[in-house]
């Protein structure tokens, strides 16, 4: 006769591993279990007996909490059956994708992340008033999960409205947060919030500011943005609006004359930041660059260029790594060392040259004790770009070398393959380029054969730069 396990209505995850616990050690196959997932008590131990945990893999123990919030009935069988056949010899059944069981439960995880970033995302709290003169303001929220999701959704609330007193209703339950801990209770109706609040006039109008019209896209803004979550936020109330204007003003967009922000116009964002004016000698700006802050926080100091400042050739790279971020200096990790043993092939004395990056501070993920450098963003490099700019417009070099996408990007705004502009190029106006792979790309690469033929091409291309731009300070003789 199957096993009958009464677990609680919602997500019973305390429950079902209690359960699984005690079936397997009892010897229950999944086939001899009939789950009942909308008890109004919870689920008994002494109807079948304690038991010891099981060793389950990490993903299968996150699958299990991440799947039971889910409100398909089915959720707990299809559990157990995992659980069961795992625990029988099937380890690596976890990781089959294509597994019936497996397939299902990744997309019941799926869903409940989905639900639980829209909670997150479209919740809109309204005031409540203070519940006596002299009492904090209170604040309420309705909101329809699909599924069993407010405990999993609630330290996101209590992480960013903490100062805040609040409750919020759901079909399912509710939650709430006095400023010192959280409690949940029985489910509500959306007749326990207020509709509107004085606060809504304020972000509505703030929403239809920020509006995009030429970026206005129905079919996608639905995609994102559900419509049965419109009438639970007040700025839904002025899409309607915006869409059938949008078209009258990306025409008065177009017709308006043009004007350029401070921030994004170098020479003026230059200027803003110097209280003497624009520097005049390279020095002065490399003390600038090391006084200012880091876009991304985490460096340990600006990298500034290092070379003479009447270099011939500058190059550019990407961005320090971690030893350039220690020791302040460009090109002194594994990829400068091996730009040093190929200057030496090539013909140039470092020395002679100007080594500098598009980016001046280090980008990283730390991972373990190890700082792992992390690619700058397209907008990190053009917020160094005027940086970069100064630089060159001092040193006024014959020649300059881009070492990879990043400095193409730095020097012409846009992304370029490098196997396919490698080479001499027009990178700036005022002077003349070179486009090669960065060192770093042949350190990255996993076969010797082909490591030791494109180290022997970047250094052909390195014999050409000292042709084309003499590698040299300028009045220096060549060796």
């Amino acid at each position: 006769m199957p096993r009958q396990v009464d677990l609680a209505r919602g997500a019973d995850l305390d429950g079902f591993r209690r359960a699984a616990r005690a079936l397997v050690a009892a010897g229950v196959a999944p086939t001899d279990v009939v789950w009942n997932a909308d008890s109004e008590g919870l689920f008994a131990p002494e109807d079948l007996g304690d038991a010891p945990p099981l060793s389950l893999p990490r993903a299968l123990a996150t699958i299990v909490s991440e799947a039971v919030p889910h409100s398909d009935p089915e959720r707990y069988a299809l559990l157990y059956d995992l659980v069961w056949r795992v625990t029988h010899g099937a380890r690596e059944v976890v990781e089959i994708a294509s597994d019936p069981v497996v397939a299902r439960l990744h997309g019941m995880q799926k869903s409940v992340r989905r639900d639980i970033h829209k909670m997150h995302a479209y919740l809109r709290f309204r005031s409540l008033g203070p519940s006596a003169p002299g009492e904090p303001e209170r604040f309420a929220a309705w909101f329809e999960p699909d599924h069993w999701i407010l405990e999993a959704a609630i330290p996101f609330f209590v992480e960013r409205f903490r100062a805040m007193r609040w409750t919020i209703v759901t079909p399912k339950g509710s939650a709430h947060w006095d400023g010192d801990r959280q409690t949940f209770g029985p489910p509500g109706t959306r007749a326990d919030v207020p509709g509107s609040d004085g606060f809504e006039a304020g972000w509505t109008g703030y929403y239809e500011s920020t509006f995009n019209p030429a970026r206005t896209n129905p079919k996608l803004m639905r995609q994102h943005m559900a419509k049965k979550y419109w009438h639970n936020m007040p700025e839904a109330a002025a899409i309607p609006a915006l869409i059938r204007s949008a078209s009258s003003r990306v025409d008065a967009m177009v017709e308006a004359p043009p004007t350029m922000s401070l921030k994004r116009e170098p020479q003026g964002a230059l200027a803003a930041m110097m209280e003497g004016g624009a520097p005049e000698t390279l020095e002065a700006l490399n003390a600038i660059i090391r006084k200012s802050g880091p876009l991304v926080p985490g460096a340990t100091q600006a990298v500034v260029g290092e070379g003479p400042a009447n270099a011939s050739v500058v190059f550019v790279g990407e961005q320090p790594g971690d030893e350039e971020d220690l020791k302040g200096r460009p090109f002194v990790g594994p990829a400068g060392r091996l730009l040093d043993r190929a200057f030496g092939e090539a013909g140039i004395e470092r020395r002679d040259v100007y080594l500098t990056n598009a980016v001046k501070h280090f980008k990283f993920e730390q991972r373990g004790k190890r700082r792992v450098h992390s690619k700058p963003t397209a907008g990190e490099v053009s917020h160094y770009r005027w940086w970069l700019l100064k630089e060159l417009e001092l040193i006024e070099p014959k020649l300059v070398v881009a070492l990879g996408g990043t400095a193409v990007l730095a020097l012409t705004g846009k992304q370029v393959p490098i196997t396919r502009a490698r080479g001499p190029a027009t990178l700036l106006e005022d002077f003349a380029g070179y486009i090669t792979v960065h060192p770093s790309y042949l350190l990255r690469l996993p076969d010797e054969d082909a490591k030791a033929a494109a180290y022997a091409t970047f250094v052909d291309d390195l014999r050409r730069v000292r042709e084309i731009g003499g590698a040299t300070r300028r009045g220096a003789v060549p060796a």
